[in-house]
C-alpha cells in the first residue's frame, strides 16, 4: 500500500479582482498581476493539481481519484469531493451565491453544489466581507434586487486575520478588498453573480450577472450557522476544530516543537500556512514549509510532526 505524503503544485487562475500576493507571500510562479486563485487541492476539469514529486510525480489528482482509489478508500465513482483554494481579493469579489447540490444536479447537470468556508490568512485593516443579507422575505429580497438596493441588503461583516467563516449553499456572499483567504469548498465552479459593481473585463464588456437563478436558490431569510470551535492538545501540538459538516471538517492544527497523531480520516488534506517543519509518515521523514499543500493517503495512521507551524487540515 502507498503511504507517503502526496505532495501537489498549485494550479494559478486569473481574475479581474486578483493581484500579487500569491507571488510575494507564497513564492508561486503567476500568469500575470491580477491572479486572484490557487487551486492548491484539486481534481476539477477546470484545474486539476499535478503530484510535484515522489513516486506519483506528474499525475494528476483527478486521475489517481478515478484510478487510484485506495489511496482514498474510495467508496463510490462520484467526483473527488473537495477543493481547496487560496484567494488573494485585491479588489472585491463580485457578491455572489451558490447552488446546493439537488439544483446543481438538476439544473446544471454537474456532481456538486458549493457549500464553502474561509480562513482569513490575512486582512487589511477595516476590511470587510459581505455575508448574508437584510431581507426577511422573498418579496422583499426580489424587490430589494430589481431595484438595486445593493447597500442596504447586503450584510456585511468586518474581519482579521484568523477569522474563520462558514459559508453554506444558499448564502448571498463576497469576500471584500483587501482579504486573504484560505478556501475549502464542495469541488464545484458554480457561481450565479448577483452584483459586481458594474465593472468591465478586459474586453470592456460587464460580465453575466445570474439574478433568477440566484433569487432561485438564495436562503430567505438568512440565518448564520452557529459553529463551536472546540480545541484538543496533544503535546506540542493543539487541534481546534472550525467546522464540522455533511460535506467536510476543517480544522487548524498550531505545531510547537515535536507531537504525534494518529489520523482517523480516510485521508486529510493539509495546507501549510506558516512556518516550517517537518512530517513523518511510515519512518520516512517530508520537510514543510509556508505555502506547500499536500494529501495524506488512506493508510497512513500513525504520523509525527516537528517544528513551528500553522496547518488546516481538512477531509470529507
Amino acid at each position: 500500500m502507498f503511504k507517503e505524503p502526496i505532495f501537489l503544485e498549485p494550479v494559478l487562475q486569473e481574475r479581474i479582482w486578483g493581484g500579487t500576493k500569491l507571488r510575494e507571500e507564497y513564492g508561486y510562479e503567476i500568469p500575470s498581476e491580477t491572479t486572484g486563485e490557487a487551486w492548491v487541492v484539486s481534481a476539477h476539469p477546470n484545474g486539476a493539481s499535478r503530484v510535484s514529486r515522489g513516486k506519483l510525480e506528474g499525475k494528476t489528482l483527478d486521475q489517481l481519484w478515478k484510478n487510484r482509489g485506495e489511496l482514498f478508500n474510495k467508496k463510490s465513482d462520484g467526483e473527488y469531493p473537495l477543493l481547496v483554494k487560496i484567494l488573494d481579493a485585491a479588489d472585491d469579489l463580485s457578491v455572489q451565491v451558490h447552488p446546493d447540490d439537488r439544483y446543481a444536479q438538476e439544473v446544471e447537470g454537474v456532481p456538486y453544489g458549493k457549500t464553502e468556508c474561509w480562513y482569513v490568512l490575512d486582512a487589511e485593516q477595516g476590511a470587510n466581507l459581505i455575508l448574508g443579507h437584510t431581507a426577511a422575505d422573498k418579496a422583499g429580497f426580489e424587490k430589494m434586487v430589481n431595484q438595486g438596493e445593493w447597500e442596504q441588503l447586503f450584510r456585511y461583516v468586518k474581519v482579521q486575520k484568523g477569522d474563520f467563516v462558514y459559508v453554506p449553499s444558499g448564502t448571498i456572499h463576497a469576500i471584500g478588498r483587501g482579504i486573504t483567504i484560505l478556501e475549502v469548498q464542495q469541488s464545484s465552479d458554480i457561481t450565479y453573480r448577483v452584483y459586481d459593481y458594474d465593472r468591465k473585463d478586459k474586453a470592456g464588456n460587464t460580465r453575466e450577472l445570474h439574478l433568477d437563478k440566484a433569487k432561485a436558490v438564495t436562503q430567505i431569510p438568512h440565518e448564520d450557522v452557529p459553529l463551536s470551535f472546540e480545541t484538543m492538545e496533544n503535546g506540542d501540538l493543539k487541534i481546534r476544530q472550525l467546522v464540522k459538516e455533511h460535506y467536510f471538517t476543517v480544522e487548524k492544527w498550531e505545531v510547537s516543537g515535536k507531537a504525534g497523531h494518529r489520523v482517523t480520516a480516510d485521508f486529510l488534506q493539509v495546507n501549510v500556512l506558516e512556518g516550517k517543519g517537518s512530517i513523518e509518515a511510515e519512518g520516512e521523514k517530508y520537510d514543510l514549509a509556508k505555502g506547500i499543500h499536500f494529501i495524506l493517503p488512506n493508510g497512513v495512521r500513525d504520523i509525527k510532526l516537528d517544528g513551528e507551524m500553522e496547518l488546516i487540515v481538512s477531509h470529507p
